[in-house]
C-alpha cells in the first residue's frame, strides 16, 4: 500500500499547496544558510590553521626537562606508594643543547615531514633614520622551507639572493613599510654586544601582523654570531604530513626525547576556541529558521487532520489501518523534507560560491583578499539531519492524532 499512501499524501498536500510551499521554502532557506554559515566559519578557521602551520610549523621541540616527582599514597590496602609526574613541576633547561642529534631523532617519527633548527633572540634593526626592535630568527633556509610556507610568502625580492648571500636578511612587509626598506637596501642589526651589516634580500608577508612587523630571518651562522650562541638552538620547528595528529606526535616526542614539545593546537587553543564558538553560535541561530519552518509544517498538518476527518473516516472504512493513516502524514512531511533539503543544498552551494567571490581585505591573524569558504560534505549532511529531525517531530503529533480517529465516531458526529 506504500505507493497508494504516497499518492493520497501528495493529493492532500496539493490541497494545502500554499502552506506547504511556505514550509518547503522555510526548510530550503534554513538548510542553505546553515551550509553557508558553516562554510564561512570553518573556511576562516581552516585558513587560519594553514597560516599558522605555514609560519610557525606544526610542532615545536624546545627546552630539555627533568621531572620532579611527587609521591602519593595509593588507596589500596597495602598503601603502596606511586609517583605522578606533573608538567608544571618539571625542571627545565632552556634551549636545545644538541640540535643535530635531536633533529635526527625527530626525523625518525613517521609523520614528520621536516625539521628546522632555529636560534632566536631580540635585537634592533637600524636604518640611517629609524630603528625598530625585532626578533632574530637564525635558520638554514632549505631546512626551514620544509616546515613553513616561506617560499610562497615572499612579495618582493628573491629567496635565491638570500641563499647565495650570507649577509642577506629577510624582513616582514609591515616592518619594511615602517622603515621604508626595499630589496637591496643595507641595514644594521644590533644586539646587546654585537652589530652586523646586512642586505635586504627579500620581503615576506604572512598576514599575521605580529610576525610581519617584528620577525627577521638571518642565516644560522650569522645569527649565532650576533646572539653569541655558538652552540645549541632555541627550538626545533617541525613539519608534519598530517597536522591533525600533531598533538599525539608531540606527546610521543616529549616522552621519547626528554624535551618539551607542543603542537599547533595547544599553541593556538584560544583562537581555535573562538572559531568553534562562532561556528556553533551561527549554526544555532540559523537552525531557528528550520525550527520555524517545522512549526509551519505542524500547523498545516494539524489543520489537515481537522479538515480531512471525513476522508480519513472513508479511508479507515475501506481497509486502511492506523499505521497506514499515520504513514500518509509522515509521507507528507517526507515530501516537504526532500524538496526543502534538495532546494536548500542547491541554494546553499550557490550562496557559498557567490560569497567566496566577494572581495574583502583582512590582515591581522591571517591575510586574505576575499571571503574564505570550506567546502565539506558534512555541512550538507548535518543540515539535512537537523531538517529531518524537525520535520519528523512536526509530523508526529498530527499523524498520531489522525491514526487514532475512529470512522464510526466521525460518521455519528457528522450525522448529528
Amino acid at each position: 500500500m506504500g505507493p497508494l499512501e504516497l499518492r493520497i499524501a501528495v493529493r492532500f498536500l496539493f490541497a494545502k499547496k500554499r502552506a506547504m510551499l511556505m514550509s518547503l521554502a522555510g526548510i530550503a532557506v534554513g538548510v542553505a544558510f546553515f551550509i553557508l554559515t558553516q562554510a564561512q566559519t570553518s573556511g576562516f578557521e581552516q585558513f587560519h590553521i594553514r597560516t599558522i602551520l605555514g609560519t610557525s610549523g606544526a610542532i615545536h621541540v624546545q627546552d630539555r626537562f627533568q621531572d620532579t616527582l611527587r609521591t602519593m599514597e595509593a588507596g589500596g590496602s597495602e598503601g603502596a606508594p606511586f609517583r605522578i609526574a606533573h608538567r608544571e613541576t618539571r625542571h627545565y633547561v632552556e634551549g636545545v643543547a644538541e640540535p643535530r642529534e635531536l633533529r635526527e631523532a625527530v626525523l625518525e617519527f613517521s609523520n614528520v615531514s621536516g625539521v628546522s633548527e632555529v636560534v632566536t633572540g631580540q635585537g634592533t634593526l637600524r636604518t640611517p633614520v629609524r630603528r625598530n626592535t625585532v626578533w632574530i630568527y637564525g635558520i638554514r633556509l632549505d631546512d626551514h622551507l620544509t616546515v613553513s610556507d616561506l617560499a610562497g610568502q615572499v612579495v618582493f625580492g628573491d629567496l635565491a639572493d638570500f641563499r647565495q648571500n650570507q649577509q642577506g636578511i629577510l624582513i616582514g612587509a609591515v616592518l619594511a613599510r615602517r622603515l621604508g626598506l626595499r630589496a637591496g637596501d643595507l641595514v644594521d642589526v644590533a644586539t646587546a654586544s654585537q652589530t652586523g651589516k646586512f642586505r635586504v634580500a627579500a620581503v615576506y608577508e604572512t598576514g599575521v601582523r605580529e610576525i610581519d612587523q617584528s620577525r627577521i630571518y638571518l642565516h644560522l651562522p650569522e645569527a649565532r654570531s650576533l646572539l653569541e650562541r655558538p652552540f645549541g638552538a632555541s627550538f626545533l620547528q617541525v613539519g608534519v604530513w598530517r597536522p591533525e595528529q600533531a598533538a599525539r606526535d608531540a606527546a610521543r616526542m616529549e616522552a621519547v626525547l626528554g624535551h618539551f614539545a607542543y603542537g599547533w593546537e595547544e599553541r593556538e587553543r584560544a583562537w581555535l576556541e573562538v572559531f568553534r564558538a562562532l561556528r556553533i553560535s551561527s549554526g544555532v541561530t540559523v537552525l531557528s529558521i528550520i525550527f520555524l519552518a517545522g512549526l509551519g509544517i505542524f500547523n498545516t498538518l494539524a489543520m489537515m487532520v481537522i479538515e480531512r476527518t471525513r476522508e480519513i473516516a472513508i479511508l479507515r472504512a475501506t481497509g486502511f489501518g492506523r499505521r497506514e493513516i499515520a504513514r500518509m502524514f509522515f509521507w507528507q512531511g517526507a515530501v516537504v523534507l526532500v524538496g526543502g533539503v534538495a532546494s536548500g543544498w542547491v541554494l546553499g552551494a550557490l550562496l557559498t560560491f557567490g560569497v567566496s567571490r566577494i572581495p574583502i581585505r583582512i590582515r591581522g591573524i591571517f591575510s586574505t583578499d576575499s571571503f574564505v569558504v570550506h567546502w565539506a560534505l558534512s555541512h550538507y549532511l548535518w543540515a539535512a539531519l537537523f531538517a529531518a529531525v524537525v520535520v519528523a517531530a512536526a509530523a508526529w503529533l498530527p499523524a498520531r492524532r489522525a491514526a487514532r480517529l475512529e470512522p464510526g465516531e466521525i460518521i455519528r458526529n457528522a450525522a448529528v
